[in-house]
């Protein structure tokens, strides 16, 4: 590990003298790119630093401890070395994690779908529920939420729910709610009484740049329509509905929500292409799906994630066991407790993939 991140402090200093160099800076394709490399960089170098600090300080509270005369000097040394072997262990642990690889996709703004599963008119309400849920966290987070199309049920819900996230790591924090998402509360509409089990499914998917995947003009198919409502004016008199079919892989991506059919197209595009990025990258995981069964999941969207029980007011994650009785507060956008344990179990399964190998 040490050789590594030698080398690596090497190639930092490295790129920090040619960022500096005025025939590097007038070539800004290569100048973004170097600079870029240096901020990622960044953090493993300035804890590599730190570390060798305090290994510093290691060695000097052992020469205290072991060759000094004096008595309290010795004991003074001997304090040091304690705190300075646990935070060398705390330290070495910390740059691990760091010099785990990189999601290319993390730093990624997201979308997110969430649809009605099994439970009917209970099913589109909880929909409703876990939009404000993750609208709530993204305002939590100083995020933009944009919403893409909403199809409504009859009784306030939602069929379907599509919107973008936009803010710096969205994705690193949301790619884990994925999955199938389990309600079991008593609808209103039940007299008896009784605890109804409604499921939705919810997918997070990187946005895609153009450069990520291109679509081929010939390859899709463009209709458009007068969008639905509920009546008076939120029914348009105009086609700016548009639903746009990839006819290489059958996808069909439908977007509504502006009155303006030029911006439907632009959304309904941005979906269109975050969806074919997603596949590609399913089948490059393929060959790793049981790594990633053994760390929080598979991410696969048809897997059972979440159970959120309201007559215990509890929320339960599978995956890595964890029950939290705080539900309101986690229906209020607080899952950043839910997030942390799941990036802590995703990051150790890793650690020891990695000691293993």
């Amino acid at each position: 590990m040490f050789s590594k991140l030698d080398d690596l402090v090497k190639n930092y200093e490295d790129i920090g003298k040619q960022i500096s160099d005025p025939e590097v800076i007038q070539d800004q394709e290569r100048w973004t790119k170097l600079m870029k490399e240096h901020s990622d960089l960044t953090p493993i170098v300035e804890k590599y630093k730190e570390y060798m600090e305090v290994q510093q300080n290691l060695e000097d509270a052992r020469i205290l401890m072991e060759e000094e005369e004096d008595e309290e000097l010795r004991q003074m040394g001997k304090e040091e070395w304690v705190s300075s072997k646990e935070a060398i262990e705390k330290l070495e642990e910390e740059l691990k994690i760091l010099l785990l690889p990189k999601d290319p996709n993390d730093e990624k703004n997201v979308f997110v779908e969430i649809r009605g599963g099994a439970g009917g008119d209970e099913a589109a309400l909880f929909a409703s529920d876990l939009f404000r849920m993750y609208a709530r966290y993204a305002e939590r987070q100083h995020w933009k939420t944009e919403i893409m199309n909403i199809s409504e049920s009859g009784v306030g819900g939602f069929k379907e729910a599509i919107f973008m996230i936009q803010g710096k790591g969205a994705y690193s924090r949301l790619k884990y709610e994925s999955g199938v998402h389990r309600v079991q509360r008593i609808p209103v509409t039940e007299s008896g009484g009784r605890i109804h089990t409604s499921t939705v499914t919810v997918a997070v998917l990187p946005e895609a740049e153009e450069v990520d995947v291109e679509i081929n003009p010939s390859d899709i198919r463009i209709d458009v329509f007068r969008s639905s409502g509920n009546g008076g004016q939120s029914v348009n008199t105009t086609d700016s509905a548009v639903r746009i079919t990839h006819l290489p892989t059958g996808l069909v991506v439908s977007c509504q929500d502006e009155k303006s059919q030029h911006k439907n197209r632009d959304k309904a595009m941005k979906i269109l292409r975050a969806r074919l990025y997603e596949e590609e990258q399913r089948k490059k995981d393929a060959e790793v799906a049981e790594e990633r069964k053994s760390q929080v999941g598979t991410g696969d969207r048809s897997e059972r994630i979440r159970t959120y029980n309201f007559p215990q007011g509890r929320v339960t994650d599978h995956r890595i066991g964890l029950t939290l009785h705080k539900l309101e507060a986690i229906l209020d956008g607080d899952i950043d407790e839910l997030i942390d344990h799941l990036i802590t179990t995703d990051q150790t399964a890793r650690l020891n993939k990695m000691t293993e190998q």
